[in-house]
């Protein structure tokens, strides 16, 4: 057992692997093989169920995941979503590329309510794509990736499940980093609104009917519970009123209330699937938290992101070469993994250079948020594409053949953020959150 512990780490790495590629689910996979790892160094194996209670159950933050995933599906079983595009069709029908254009925006509005990616396909995208290629008005290509691409400010605009994470592992203000995400979401729907006007011009994209005056009033009154949601959140947190993990109760408390009363549109059994729905994302989700806990207090007993920066120490990376090399190595890794397993179980390996380097967390949280959320669409295995092509119907490879140009748009977006903190920092500090 003695010549073990001198690789009970390497056992661990290679456990995890093969349980991984025989299809057992990431988070299981990580508590065995830490469990593992705890046996075989001669470890006590209860500091598996310590990390486990004092990680998860001992976070006031940690409360936050469920209620937001309870909060979002509360929305797309009421169909607030319907709502939400007649408003956005009301405002920006009329321009060129109108569905598309509509597509952006309500994705902005509909991210200040789940902090989803996947919610927003799930919910609106589904919706609006089938709106973009009835008849034949848009190529379905373009309506599946258009939808792709505009459902990742979900989770860049407050409120954000990753950030959540991400505030977990490093221990930075929530708050603070719900807020540097609100000039990157309107920088990145501003971009793809503009990109999709110019292509509207180019390829003939139709243009919706404007919607009379004397209409806009009722329509703006019709989604105006909705759209109130984002504002109570925000300005819930920040004007100190209460704490994000509070307002992530609120957002759910203020979501049953809209579904059930105000719109009248969910009932108990509807309800009752929606708990249902909310609990098994849950429990996936605390898994893997569960299991990365106990996996990053392995990597921090055997010093491994102390060796990592002593790599990068050796290798002399300025703070810009380290943050290109980070960047791709993200956008690599976002083609083939999770968010959660990239935040949870690789983040916390980069983040002591990080802070070495004078990197500030808060703009290096968004970055990653950013560049993870571009791993979701990247072909081949973009996780988004496939989900709307179990909903829609629309086959990933004519979504790939339109993907490209919105993928380069947000690449450029993201080196701009990387290099400019201040993009990010400057409304965190205006609100002096930090």
């Amino acid at each position: 057992m003695e010549f073990f512990a001198d690789y009970a780490l390497i056992i661990m790495v290679v456990i995890l692997v093969v349980t991984t590629i025989t299809g057992v689910p990431l988070g299981i996979a990580m508590i065995v093989s830490s469990i593992f790892y705890l046996v075989i160094a001669g470890r006590d194996v209860g500091l598996a169920a310590e990390n486990v209670l004092n990680g998860v159950f001992g976070n006031f933050v940690a409360l936050a995941v469920p209620l937001f995933i309870f909060a979002g599906n509360i929305m797309n079983a009421g169909k607030v979503s319907d709502r939400l595009l007649s408003f956005a069709l009301a405002l920006v029908g009329r321009v060129p590329g109108g569905l598309a254009q509509v597509n952006i925006l309500t994705s902005l509005i509909f991210s200040g309510m789940s902090g989803s990616a996947i919610s927003d396909v799930a919910g609106v995208g589904k919706v609006i794509t089938g709106m973009m290629t009835q008849d034949g008005r848009y190529p379905r290509g373009f309506a599946g990736a258009i939808t792709a691409t505009s459902s990742v400010v979900g989770p860049i605009f407050p409120p954000s499940i990753p950030m959540v994470f991400y505030a977990l592992i490093s221990s930075t203000s929530v708050g603070a980093l719900f807020l540097g995400g609100v000039l990157p979401a309107l920088m990145v729907c501003t971009t793809l609104g503009v990109a999709v006007f110019i292509m509207a011009k180019l390829r003939g994209f139709p243009v919706e009917a404007t919607v009379p005056l004397l209409m806009l009033p009722l329509v703006f009154l019709r989604a105006f519970p909705a759209l109130l949601m984002p504002v109570i959140l925000l300005g819930g947190i920040y004007s100190g009123v209460f704490t994000p993990t509070e307002a992530a109760a609120v957002s759910a408390f203020y979501a049953i209330l809209l579904a059930s009363f105000a719109y009248r549109v969910l009932g108990l059994r509807d309800f009752w699937e929606v708990v249902k729905s909310t609990m098994r994302t849950t429990a996936v989700v605390t898994i893997v938290l569960c299991g990365a806990f106990i996996f990053n207090y392995i990597i921090t007993v055997e010093r491994v992101p102390q060796d990592v920066f002593a790599l990068f120490q050796s290798m002399d990376l300025t703070v810009i070469k380290f943050l290109l090399l980070l960047n791709l190595l993200y956008l690599v890794l976002g083609c083939f993994l999770d968010v959660s397993t990239i935040m949870l179980v690789v983040t916390p390996l980069f983040l002591p250079a990080a802070a070495a380097l004078g990197i500030d967390l808060v703009h290096l949280g968004i970055v990653l948020v950013f560049n993870m959320m571009i791993g979701l669409i990247t072909p081949p295995y973009g996780i988004l594409l496939f989900i709307i092509k179990a909903l829609t119907g629309i086959p990933v490879a004519e979504m790939i053949r339109e993907i490209w140009i919105f993928l380069a748009l947000l690449i450029s977006l993201l080196l701009v953020l990387t290099f400019s903190p201040d993009l990010v920092l400057w409304l965190p500090r205006y609100a002096g959150m930090m």
